[in-house]
Parts: structure tokens; sequence; C-alpha cells
């Protein structure tokens, strides 16, 4: 960053660059612009543009929608310049800073009951650049009253609250879309019954690892992830 001072006129003055972290110039004019180049500081994490940090990107407590689903859950949502996203369920709040990211104008609101990580989703945004995300802390259904309309609904937990399907998808306007992930028979059920009603897409995801099996490599796979896409259109505008 560097400070200029006074630009055009009699006491025009340019400050050294120097970083935020080192910053030790005297107090700068009043009339005066902040020059800022961003760098990535020796020894950080890249972190790339588009859906699929690392997962060590975020602080969690192993609710966190992983690196590989993440990346395919927001191809599904399919952010748009100025968008409402409702992330219902928030765990680290992955899927609504990354669909922030995607770009400055859209919007998000992540919905957490648990206060400590609605706090932690608090933190990832400010850390990754997202500090406009909204946390809702609250249990849903009850919550999502009085937020913003949106236009992509996500939701990472919960799907077998009473209500909560119904009310986020009462809550989509026509050609809003919904996501809902599971890795558990009990919301696969829901998501099941939910699509013989509505149509959409309902896919399972399997992902592997390597890792050591003895002195080799094998595959270590993770729990399979059920996922639920579906895009409201006037056929499917009743409620659940």
């Amino acid at each position: 960053m560097r400070v200029l001072e006074q630009l055009g006129g009699p006491r025009e003055r340019t400050g050294p660059w120097s970083t935020a972290d080192a910053w030790d110039a005297p107090e700068a004019d009043p009339l005066h612009i902040v020059a800022v180049e961003c760098r990535r500081a020796p020894g950080a994490p890249r972190l790339g543009a588009v859906p699929g940090l690392p997962d060590e990107a975020y602080a969690h407590d192993g609710q966190l929608t992983k690196r590989y689903p993440r990346a395919v859950t927001l191809a599904a949502l399919a952010p748009a310049p100025g968008e409402v996203l409702w992330d219902v369920g928030g765990g680290s709040g992955s899927i609504a800073i990354e669909w922030l990211r995607t770009h400055p104008s859209c919007r998000a609101v992540s919905v957490e009951r648990d206060p400590v990580r609605a706090a932690r989703i608090t933190e990832n945004a400010e850390r990754l650049g997202v500090p406009a995300l909204r946390v809702v802390t609250g249990a849903a259904p009850a919550a999502l009253a009085g937020l913003p309309t949106p236009d992509a609904v996500f939701i990472g937990g919960g799907l077998t609250a009473p209500g909560l399907l119904d009310a986020c998808w009462a809550a989509l306007p026509e050609g809003g879309r919904l996501v809902a992930n599971t890795v558990t028979l009990e919301s696969e059920a829901v998501l099941g019954a939910a699509r013989k009603r509505y149509g959409g897409e309902l896919v399972r995801l399997s992902l592997a690892h390597a890792a050591p099996v003895g002195g080799f490599t094998g595959w270590r796979p993770a729990m399979p992830l059920t996922q639920w896409l579906v895009e409201k259109t006037p056929s499917r505008a009743d409620t659940p």
C-alpha cells in the first residue's frame, strides 16, 4: 500500500510502498488516497477465484461441505450477479462464502442454529474476503422469517425438521433453484419423496482419497453424498 497526498497540489507527496502489517508512516494529509495492491503473503495458501477452496481455508469443527462436493454444489446452485442465496444449516459457511466470492454483487444469508458455529461462519467470511455475509443465528424454519427473497436455497442440514423444506420451497420465486445435500438414509427418504412430487435431478456422489494401507497405498472412500437439485417452475409451484 502507498499513501498519495494532495495530488496535483503544491504539497503533493507520495509515501513509500509498504505492507499493512509493517506500516509505520506518519499521519497523512487529510486530502489523500491510498493505493493498494493485493499480494499473497509468503507462506499463505493459494486461494483460487472459483468454487472449491481447500478445506484448510476454513475454521470448522467437522461440519463442513468438503472441497469437491462443495464445487459440485456451487455448480448446481449456479450463482449469477446480484442473486441472493439462503444457506440453511450453515455449518462453517463454506457454501455461502464461495457463493459470494463468485461476484461482488451477490448476496447471501447463512442460517445456523449453533451460536458457536454462527460466530465461526462470520470469522471465516471476514478472513476469506466476504464480510458482507449475513449470519442469522437460529433454527430453521422459524429463523427464515423476514429474510430477503432468495434466488437459490441450499439446505445442508436439518432436512428432517418439520416444515423446513416446505418453508424453503414456498420462499422461492419461479425460476429459483433449490439444492439439498445429505449423507443419511432418513434425509434421503425426504429427498426421494420431494423428487417424486417436483421432479428435478437426484444424484449420488462418491469420492475416495488415496491413503496408506500398510506399506502400500489404497483408496479410502468418504461417505456417499446424495444431492437433489430442482428449479421452481409454474408446474412445480405448489407447497410440499
